[in-house]
């Protein structure tokens, strides 16, 4: 099974919501209007109090705006966050040049909407508004009033002073907008993948629950077949003297004994018939893994290299089934003639290693297998015959193989044929705890 992720596909399932943003800028103003309020009644500079107050106020009416005529829970559109981003750029920068532009020390607050944009829009708008707050940054390097100070008292800052106020900005907006990103992008990333596993295990899940299905329907309708058996039993001996319909009531009980046939059989699918079902050794386990994939001209041996006690016994846990098979999979379509899938066991441990004679596993990737979102294919000179190639499938079935108590260490074969090696190893007690 093949999953895709695309460049921006974890963007359009995570929307802000419209009242993050309102609420957001409801404490923005309101600490905008408390700063103003301060240095204008309690320090007694000398700043434009209205002009202040009517930017804070602009801001509080495009709130009441998007409050009045957007429902609270409203998705936004990436364009959308982006242009309420700009316009909160432009009023703080607004605020700005009124207050001494760089040489505030809340100029620093340019940096916020940008920090907002890395988390939750894609890569290309957070360009686009880092572009804005440098340019806003730059006209705020000349076009400003003085930094409001005491009255009569002339504040000279230096040209040089205010150009590494500009450095520092820009420089705490690049650092900050990549570093949130990455850990945005890696949640996103992981969220996803962590998705695909719930949906695989749901499948697993649902099948499993088909088979309760089949049972009860085999049981409910099991009443009424022998009760059709019956009355055409009843019918045959009723209509000896009537050649063509006692055949007629001969194919219905044949008919009806064929349908009954068929639910005893659909009753065992959900029940423990014998131990084969729910509970199997190892090696029968590990034969239903590989059975699936031996029809794709690559020879696939399983067989025991060390042993020690009796062999395990494994419930037929899905997420194992799935792992094991996704890694034999895997192992099938970078293999050149054969595949090995060697068990172990010992009173203490249980172990699986699956190895192939392909070109195993490239440096770089080796070091990111098990990552939901591998960069590049497994093998650089080499096309997957599966197609694929994430590295999403290995991440989900690491994780189900670790759900069930395993490690996984991924290497390359030290052999001739060369080829990649995965080992799983279980407690054996874990393995005794998933045949209970």
């Amino acid at each position: 099974m093949d999953f895709a992720i695309g460049p921006e596909a974890g963007f359009g399932n995570r929307r802000l919501r419209l009242s993050t943003l309102t609420n957001t800028r409801w404490m923005a103003a309101l600490g905008q209007l408390l700063a103003v309020l301060f240095v204008g009644l309690v320090l007694k500079f000398e700043l434009p109090v209205i002009p202040c107050v009517i930017l804070i106020a602009v801001a509080v009416c495009l709130n009441m705006a998007l409050t009045w005529f957007y429902p609270a829970n409203q998705r936004l559109r990436p364009m959308g966050v982006f242009a309420i981003l700009v316009f909160d750029v432009a009023q703080l920068a607004g605020l700005l040049a009124l207050t001494g532009g760089l040489t505030n020390p809340f100029s620093f607050l340019l940096v916020v909407p940008v920090i907002i944009s890395a988390a939750t829009l894609p890569p290309r708008f957070t360009a686009l508004l880092a572009l804005v707050v440098i340019g806003v940054a730059t006209l705020l390097m000349f076009f400003r009033l003085p930094l409001p100070w005491y009255p009569d008292t002339r504040l000279d800052i230096p040209l040089v002073y205010v150009f590494g106020l500009w450095v520092a900005v820009v420089s705490c907006l690049v650092f900050t907008a990549f570093y949130v990103y990455r850990v945005a992008e890696e949640a996103r990333r992981l969220s996803d993948a962590l998705a695909a596993t719930e949906l695989v295990l749901q499948r697993e899940q649902h099948m499993s629950a088909l088979d309760g299905l089949a049972a009860a329907a085999a049981h409910e309708l099991g009443t009424p077949l022998a009760t059709i058996s019956l009355v055409a039993k009843e019918m045959e001996r009723a209509s000896a003297d009537t050649e063509g319909l006692k055949e007629d009531i001969a194919l219905l009980r044949t008919q009806a004994d064929r349908c009954r046939e068929i639910l005893r059989r659909l009753s065992t699918l959900g029940t423990s018939d014998g131990d084969h079902i729910s509970r199997v050794p190892l090696r029968a386990l590990v034969e239903e893994v590989i059975a699936p994939h031996r029809e794709f001209g690559i020879g696939i041996v399983a067989e025991v290299s060390d042993q020690s006690g009796p062999e395990p016994v494994a419930g037929r846990n899905p997420g194992i089934i799935y792992g094991l098979g996704n890694l034999v999979e895997n192992a099938v379509d970078f293999a050149r003639e054969a595949v090995e899938v060697n068990m172990e066991w010992s009173f203490d441990t249980v172990s699986i290693r699956i190895t192939d004679d392909g070109p195993g596993f490239s440096l770089e990737v080796l070091e990111h297998l098990g990552e939901p979102d591998l960069p590049v294919s497994r093998v650089r000179d080499r096309p997957r015959r599966g197609g694929g190639g994430l590295g999403l499938g290995i991440f989900i079935a690491k994780t189900l193989l670790e759900r069930s108590g395993a490690t996984l260490h991924f290497s390359n074969a030290f052999s001739a044929s060369g080829g990649a090696s995965v080992l799983v190893t279980w407690p054996r007690s874990s393995m005794h705890s998933l045949a209970a």
